[in-house]
């Protein structure tokens, strides 16, 4: 059976920063300015300010990268200000794309041109066509195919999937995923319970047949395995056919909605017995594990699914955290936690890369290090 590794991996950081301190300031000017408008409308209903101690008590979040913290931090826009581009420039994820995939084909000592499959998966896409990812394609001058996919926070996982079984099945012998998340647009920054949630990244994964590869770190992808649930716990109803249903394109619904004890209660089983019975499939249990790569939305999910998965608490290391400092990049997380925590495994040791959201989805990739001397 032809072997798949990956092989390189590349990340992109915005430039911008914005701390809870700064979020909250911002929230609770605009909460003071609503309330005030609601006292002399005669409404009684007032809204409650948020704070950073909130903050990280419910999500462990301290910090966020975006593409523009000016806009977010106006209290009378409250969103990301991005100017809109031509037609004949590079889309806005297709930039993230090149810095993070130019990143992750050095790591893999791969040419773009060797790229036989691109495939953009994330949570929201900036346009329905022509496809990001045969955009990213010819920015990067790689062959083969291209398309984009969505599976929401699961996307990566799914993606790597994808790619790995075209690779088993001969149609790629070397794939790219990349995973431009602009999560900052789709949130909501005037709701309490969501303000904090997200971040935005940009991830990128080399995969190959192994025989091909000459990386001299490896990473086996020992098998992958997903699951998809229907819930409407976790929505965004934006879509192109919001013109000609007459709603209002403005509408909270528009945007990211959850409903979080819920999401929190549904998930936390659905993922760790997706990871338990994925291991079991390989002859492997929890206590195989060296690392669980998890999503990165809720640091009590996180230590809940790990605990459940190793039936302890996890090390530091065993389940390292990344969304104190990116906070909620949806697909990307897990990568982003994979991208910098990676390098210290021993050769044979064992890990997981585990993504689940809206869908509800999850995926789950078992990988093992292996260390091989460079082709030459």
């Amino acid at each position: 059976m032809t072997q798949v590794v990956i092989t390189g991996t590349g990340l992109f950081t915005p430039a911008h920063a914005i701390d809870n301190d700064a979020l909250v300031a911002t929230f609770n000017a605009w909460v003071d300015a609503e309330n005030a408008r609601r006292a002399e409308a005669g409404v009684e209903e007032r809204l409650e300010p948020s704070s950073s101690d909130f903050i990280v008590k419910a999500s462990g979040i301290h910090s966020r990268y975006v593409l523009d913290a000016e806009g977010i931090l106006d209290p009378g826009r409250m969103r990301p200000r991005l100017r809109e581009r031509s037609d004949d420039e590079p889309s806005i994820q297709c930039e993230m794309g090149l810095s993070a995939a130019r990143e992750a084909l050095d790591g893999a000592g791969v040419a773009a041109a060797d790229i036989d499959l691109v495939i953009v998966g994330c949570s929201n896409l900036e346009r329905p066509y022509p496809a990001v990812a045969v955009e990213l394609q010819a920015a990067l001058g790689a062959g083969g195919y291209a398309f984009d996919m969505n599976v929401a926070c699961s996307s990566a996982t799914f993606a790597i999937e994808t790619a790995a079984n075209a690779i088993r099945a001969g149609s790629a012998g070397r794939a790219l995923v990349v995973n431009p998340e602009i999560c900052s647009a789709h949130l909501n920054f005037r709701d309490r319970d969501s303000h904090f949630i997200f971040g935005d990244a940009c991830t990128a994964i080399v995969l190959e047949r192994d025989d091909l590869a000459v990386a001299e770190v490896r990473f086996e992808v020992l098998g992958t395995r997903l699951v998809t649930r229907f819930s409407n716990a976790i929505r965004n109803n934006a879509g192109f056919l919001n013109r000609v249903t007459d709603s209002d394109p403005q509408a909270l619904d528009k945007l990211f909605v959850q409903e979080g004890r819920r999401v929190f209660k549904e998930v936390c089983p659905l993922v760790a017995a997706l990871i338990g019975e994925h291991l079991a499939s390989l002859s492997l249990s929890g206590g195989d594990l060296a690392r669980l790569w998890l999503h990165q939305a809720n640091c009590h999910m996180n230590d809940l699914i790990a605990r459940r998965v190793l039936g302890r608490d996890p090390e530091e290391r065993e389940a390292p955290v990344i969304l104190d400092r990116y906070a909620n990049t949806s697909s990307a997380g897990s990568i982003i936690a994979f991208h910098l925590h990676h390098a210290d495994l021993e050769d044979g040791e064992l890990g997981v890369i585990c993504s689940f959201g809206a869908g509800y989805s999850a995926g789950s990739v078992v990988v093992r290090r292996a260390r091989v001397g460079a082709a030459g």
